[in-house]
């Protein structure tokens, strides 16, 4: 695609529709209105314009190492990803509150989950079980496509270590996961009663489902002597207006049912995380 032609072919197409549509009778107006959509001062339209990104800066040596036990082979991360960890891992003292706020591209991902996949195998080495983080998003396909690269962690062959630490994860969603995905993800647990007995160390979910949990006496047994240590809100910049009213009173009800609450800390000890590619737009 060439970026001149395509905006070429988007004015002359959006200026035949607006012309179409307020079909002048009068010859004057209509040339005026024709001459407004083409005019390159004073138009409707402007650009293109080129838009140039920088590359994400590199870290500079070996210094990140020292925040985990767990990263995957030959990852290099990127300066912000290093500052994450740095914050969000429990290597050396409690996580603490982070937002991530970085382009499109940029491993906003990596910098949360990375230290939660090295918390959970530490924790299951140390033989504790039940759900250390719960990744929340806004929408069905964003909790799926999460859920299938957190399995493409727990399954790769030339990495086994999270594996054989025992690290979980489970998908609990309202759409019914395909039999497809289930076959491309074996580590990912998706049947709920599955879900409810095993305790995954990783629940990836959406807000409304996440209600639910909380709620039912069937599912209570997930926050039973809870060792909740992270909750993600992923694409934060959706959680606005009434929306964000309810989330922000649907945490304060986790850290409630699972006993984590302390006078002035909703969550408690529980770490939030959120991530944002436009949160400051």
């Amino acid at each position: 695609m060439r970026p001149t032609l395509a905006a070429d072919q988007v004015r002359a197409s959006l200026s035949q529709y607006l012309a179409t549509t307020y079909a002048l009778a009068d010859e004057s107006t209509r040339r005026a209105l024709e001459g407004f959509l083409g005019d390159a001062e004073d138009g409707i339209f402007r650009g293109p314009y080129l838009r140039v990104r920088t590359p994400f800066r590199s870290v500079e040596n070996d210094d990140w190492q020292r925040h985990l036990d767990w990263w995957p082979r030959g990852f290099t991360p990127h300066r912000h990803q290093e500052r994450a960890w740095e914050r969000l891992s429990t290597l050396h003292s409690p996580a603490e509150p982070t937002l991530v706020t970085t382009g499109t591209g940029s491993g906003k991902t990596e910098s949360f989950l990375i230290p939660i996949l090295d918390h959970c195998r530490r924790e299951r080495e140390a033989g504790r079980d039940g759900v250390k983080a719960i990744l929340l998003y806004p929408m069905n396909a964003l909790a799926t496509d999460q859920a299938h690269r957190i399995g493409e962690r727990l399954g790769d062959p030339k990495d086994t270590r999270l594996r054989e630490a025992g690290v979980t994860a489970g998908l609990y969603i309202g759409d019914r996961p395909s039999q497809e995905f289930k076959q491309a993800n074996p580590h990912i647990a998706v049947d709920r009663d599955e879900i409810r007995r095993t305790r995954p160390d990783i629940l990836i979910t959406n807000y409304k489902m996440l209600d639910l949990l909380l709620q039912r006496p069937e599912d209570q047994r997930l926050w039973q002597e809870s060792p909740l240590a992270y909750v993600v809100l992923d694409e934060f910049h959706t959680y606005d207006g009434a929306q964000g009213t309810d989330v922000a009173m649907l945490l304060r009800r986790l850290g409630s049912v699972t006993g984590l609450a302390e006078p002035g800390r909703p969550l408690g000890p529980v770490c939030p995380v959120a991530t944002s590619a436009t949160l400051g737009e």
